[in-house]
């Protein structure tokens, strides 16, 4: 039997996935949208147009932060190479082996999902050129996913008079809390804003009154910019309760360092001050744009799928929950595709996007994608055609599933047959959360190296 690679439906997958890929480049968004004229700076978009007058001498600070934040930059200095009268420059912070050629903008390197000291310097090096931000300036901020663990800034707070700084290490504990007990990215970053100096808005607070634009990738199901990277330049509707709740309702308190828990306790009672809420005075010259999403992705991949001759079925970009229940789900469909025609008319492709979420109950290796689809391969196993006509990929957009150097995985018959041939458990790698060994052992990985873009996750499937 082929290896899964040699597939011509993993072939057709891969392309499908990389056409989205290739749409959704921060890079080309960037030089498609944004304009530099003789003395003005215009971002077109399909909804609409942001424009700033840039006399000579203007100064144009550049900060940003995510995984896409050094590709957004080369596109910048790209623009402004253009005008040698203005003084611009700036600091972007992006994950480990996410950097690029860039000259006039500094980048630093951090950790992700688990923030580290890295982070902690660059997000005090970013919180001091935006406290230089000046009333004339204008400040472009480019924001993607990851922001929220590439710039750890604890807070300090004070309890009953005494002054009590968060640290590095509170920080970490509780992010790992939080992604063990299957809390979805809205609840982390709640928590994440009120235990920080610098989301929810209050990143913001530093730059005001300078002028500012952020361009937004988003990697969070239903696009809201108060929950991508933390909001750091958004209005933040949420509260101390709510993020306290949020702890309560996962029973994750005693895995959370008490000084932690302490400020969303005295946050919750009103003893620390709240994030910036909508209408506070630092957003009054602060304008937001949305300049990538998982739709637009998915869309791209439809496009490709249509080109390759399948009947495409986009079913949704906001998919989220447990990773196996989704799984079920889309096999389910894909049952009903190959069986009876229901839905699409075969051969099909039928796409997804969103962001799961997987709850850790054993100690292995692996990702959202990729349980997502070592749980499909456990419905093939149980199909009574074992999955004939079926090939799924399931894949992360930034190219890193989970702490893994894989973007997903891929599932199909061939895929099956290797991993009885090998003996290998599918119930046993699930009950252990070890997708990537799983599929590793039988080649069913799917590596894209760092894509440098974030949107969240595809899920693609063909019925022959």
């Amino acid at each position: 039997m082929a290896h899964p690679s040699e597939e011509p439906q993993f072939s057709a997958l891969r392309g499908i996935f990389e056409a989205a890929l290739a749409r959704i480049d921060p890079y080309g968004m960037l030089r498609d949208h944004m304009r530099l004229r003789d003395d003005s700076l215009r971002v077109e978009l399909e909804d609409g147009a942001w424009e700033t007058e840039l006399p000579r001498g203007r100064r144009v600070l550049v900060l940003g932060c995510g995984k896409a934040s050094a590709r957004m930059a080369l596109a910048v200095e790209e623009i402004f190479g253009a005008r040698p009268d203005l003084e611009w420059g700036g600091l972007v912070c992006t994950k480990y082996g996410h950097t690029e050629k860039l000259t006039r903008i500094e980048q630093l390197e951090a950790g992700h999902p688990v923030p580290d000291e890295a982070g902690v310097a660059a997000a005090a090096r970013l919180a001091e050129l935006a406290r230089s931000a000046g009333p004339d300036d204008l400040v472009i901020n480019l924001i993607s996913g990851g922001g929220s663990a590439l710039l750890p800034a604890p807070m300090t707070y004070f309890d009953a008079g005494r002054e009590v700084r968060l640290t590095l290490e509170h920080k970490q504990a509780v992010t790992r809390a939080l992604l063990a007990c299957g809390a979805d990215i809205r609840e982390i970053n709640c928590v994440r804003k009120h235990l920080s100096a610098l989301k929810g808005g209050r990143f913001l607070r530093l730059l005001a009154p300078a002028e500012s634009v952020s361009l937004i990738l988003s990697d969070v199901v239903g696009d809201r910019l108060d929950t991508i990277a933390s909001g750091i330049t958004s209005p933040d509707a949420s509260t101390y309760a709510q993020a306290l709740a949020i702890v309560e309702r996962h029973g994750i308190g005693p895995a959370i360092p008490r000084a932690a828990l302490r400020a969303l306790e005295l946050g919750a009672a009103g003893a620390i001050d709240e994030t910036p809420k909508p209408g506070d005075a630092a957003f009054s010259r602060a304008t937001n744009l949305l300049i990538g999403t998982n739709r637009v992705a998915l869309l791209a991949a439809c496009a490709k799928a249509r080109e390759l001759g399948c009947n495409v079925a986009p079913l949704t970009c906001q998919l989220t929950g447990e990773a196996r229940e989704a799984a079920r789900f889309i096999a389910g469909i894909a049952r009903d595709v190959r069986d009876s025609e229901m839905l699409v008319k075969r051969p099909a492709c039928v796409i997804l996007g969103g962001e799961t979420v997987v709850t850790l109950t054993g100690g292995g290796k692996g990702g959202r994608n990729q349980e997502m689809a070592l749980a499909f391969l456990a419905e093939m196993e149980r199909d009574p055609l074992r999955g004939r006509g079926m090939a799924f990929l399931s894949a992360s957009t930034d190219g890193s599933d989970g702490p893994t150097d894989a973007a997903g995985a891929y599932a199909s018959p061939a895929v099956l047959e290797r991993a009885r041939a090998a003996g290998l458990s599918i119930a046993d790698a699930l009950a252990a959360n070890d997708s990537y060994h799983f599929f590793e052992a039988v080649g069913g990985l799917y590596k894209t190296g760092p894509t440098r873009t974030n949107v969240c996750d595809l899920h693609m499937l063909l019925v022959e």
